[in-house]
C-alpha cells in the first residue's frame, strides 16, 4: 500500500468518526488553509540584520546556541525561508522583517534606510506569492542610551527614535503599495528601569507625545496599519515598563490601531487566551499577535503543541475570532536547526487551530446554555482522543507538504548541500 492509500484510508476512517458527532473534517481543513502566518525572518540569521552585522544585541534580547549554517546575506535569509515555506501548508502565509534587514550596499545607520532598500524583499515576496510585516528596530543600536529610546529624557535621543518610527510606517506604507496588501506596522520599545524609578508618570508621557508625532501623517490601511506591543518586562527592566500593556491597549484603542498580544510578554501563570474576548469587543480593527512559548521568562523558545497553544487556538475558534487576530511568529533558537525551527513552530500553530476546528463548536455552546456541563467536560475530554493526526496527514498531503515526519528528510539534505557549506 502506498503512503497516499494509507493516508486516504486513515483519513475516511477519521471522517466518519468526527461526522458522528456533527463536524465536517472537509470544512475545518478549508478554514484551515485560510489562516494566514507571518513567519519572522529573524529566526533564521539570529536576530543580526544586515545594517551593522558587528552590533551586539541590545534591549533585553539573548540568542542562544552556535548551530551551523545562520544565514550572514539577503539572499541565503531568503532561501532559507523560502525553503521552510515549502514544507508548511497553505498558501496565504506572510513574512515578517525587521528595519535592520534593509538591503543596502555597505552597512549604513537603520535611520539611513529608504523604502526601496527593501525592494529585495518585495521582489522576493511577490514571487513567493507571500505577503510582508514589519518592525521597528528600536534595539541594537548606539542610539539606545540607559537602554531608553522613545521615553529617553533626552531630546536629542528621543529625536532620533521619532524619526526612526516614521520612517518604518513610510517603508510599511511603500510595501502595501507594492504587494497590493495590508502590511502591519508593528511598535516595540526596550524601555524601562531595572530597579524602582521614581518618576513612572514621566516616561510614559514623553512615550505617549513620541508615538502621537510618529502618528501624525496617516496612511491609508488599505497598505498598513500600525500595531503596538507592549511587555510585563524584560531583562534590564525588572521593575518598570514603560510600553506596558495597559499602555499600549489604551493607546491602540484610542487611536483606532492594532494591539500587539505576544504570547510571552505576560507573567508565566496568566492565560494569554483569555485577553482575546475582553479586548475585541472594544477593539474595532482586531489584534496582532506574536505566538512564542516563554520558559519561565520571555524566552522565546520555538512554539510547540503544547497546552497555552491550544488554549490560544481554541479562544480563537470558539468565540470566532480567527477573522480579527493577524497571526505571527516569534521565537529564535540556534542551538537547532534554524529551518527546522520554522517549520515545527509553524506546524504546530496551525496543528493546534485544525484541532480547534475540528471540535462540535456549536454543539457544546448549546450545552453550556443549557446548563449541561456534563456533556462539555465529557465531549472535550474525549475529542483528546480522537484521530486529529488523521486529519493532518490529509491537509498536508492535500497542501503539497510532506505528510508526518518526512519533512525532515528535507531539511537534512538542504543542510548538508547548503548550511554546511556556509
Amino acid at each position: 500500500m502506498t503512503q497516499q492509500n494509507e493516508i486516504e484510508q486513515a483519513y475516511d476512517l477519521a471522517r466518519e468518526q468526527y461526522q458522528r458527532i456533527g463536524v465536517d473534517t472537509d470544512q475545518a481543513m478549508a478554514r484551515l488553509a485560510q489562516c494566514s502566518l507571518a513567519l519572522h525572518c529573524w529566526q533564521g540569521d539570529d536576530v543580526q540584520g544586515f545594517l551593522t552585522p558587528d552590533q551586539p544585541l541590545s534591549g533585553g534580547i539573548a540568542v542562544s546556541g552556535q548551530y551551523p549554517g545562520r544565514a550572514r546575506t539577503p539572499a541565503e535569509l531568503a532561501a532559507d525561508l523560502a525553503q521552510a515555506l515549502k514544507l508548511i501548508p497553505g498558501h496565504q502565509h506572510k513574512v515578517a522583517l525587521h528595519a535592520m534587514y534593509a538591503v543596502v550596499p555597505k552597512p549604513v545607520d537603520v535611520n539611513d534606510v529608504e523604502p526601496e532598500d527593501f525592494d529585495f524583499w518585495i521582489d522576493w515576496a511577490l514571487a513567493q506569492g507571500v505577503g510582508l510585516d514589519f518592525n521597528g528596530t528600536f534595539m541594537a543600536n548606539t542610539m539606545m542610551k540607559d537602554n531608553l529610546t522613545l521615553t529617553s529624557p533626552d531630546p536629542a535621543v528621543r529625536a532620533y527614535w521619532i524619526a526612526h518610527g516614521k520612517l518604518a510606517r513610510r517603508i510599511a506604507d511603500y510595501m502595501g503599495q507594492r504587494l497590493g496588501q495590508q502590511v502591519i506596522n508593528n511598535l516595540w520599545i526596550p524601555d524601562g528601569s531595572k530597579d524602582n524609578p521614581i518618576s513612572k508618570r514621566g516616561p510614559r508621557e514623553r512615550l505617549l507625545t513620541a508615538l502621537d508625532e510618529i502618528e501624525a501623517t496617516p496612511y491609508p490601511e488599505a497598505h498598513t496599519i500600525d500595531a503596538f506591543e507592549g511587555k510585563l518586562f524584560g531583562t534590564g527592566i525588572e521593575s518598570y515598563t514603560a510600553g506596558s500593556h495597559l499602555f499600549y491597549n489604551n493607546y491602540a484603542l484610542t487611536r483606532g490601531k492594532l494591539w500587539t498580544i505576544d504570547a510571552g510578554h505576560w507573567h508565566p501563570t496568566e492565560d494569554v487566551s483569555d485577553k482575546f474576548s475582553a479586548v475585541l469587543p472594544f477593539a474595532s480593527k482586531g489584534l496582532y499577535m506574536h505566538v512564542s512559548r516563554p520558559v519561565r521568562w520571555d524566552s522565546d523558545h520555538v512554539v510547540i503543541l503544547d497546552d497555552a497553544l491550544m488554549n490560544i487556538a481554541h479562544s480563537l475558534v470558539r468565540d470566532d475570532y480567527l477573522s480579527r487576530v493577524h497571526l505571527g511568529l516569534d521565537f529564535f533558537d540556534a542551538t537547532i536547526n534554524r529551518i527546522a525551527a520554522w517549520v515545527v513552530g509553524a506546524r504546530a500553530m496551525q496543528q493546534a487551530l485544525l484541532q480547534a476546528l475540528l471540535e462540535p463548536t456549536e454543539a457544546l455552546a448549546q450545552a453550556e446554555r443549557a446548563g449541561d456541563f456534563t456533556t462539555r467536560l465529557v465531549t472535550t475530554e474525549g475529542l483528546k482522543s480522537y484521530p486529529f493526526g488523521a486529519v493532518w496527514d490529509k491537509f498536508c498531503a492535500d497542501q503539497g507538504v510532506p505528510v508526518g515526519l518526512t519533512w525532515l528528510s528535507t531539511v537534512r539534505a538542504y543542510e548538508q548541500q547548503v548550511l554546511a557549506k556556509r
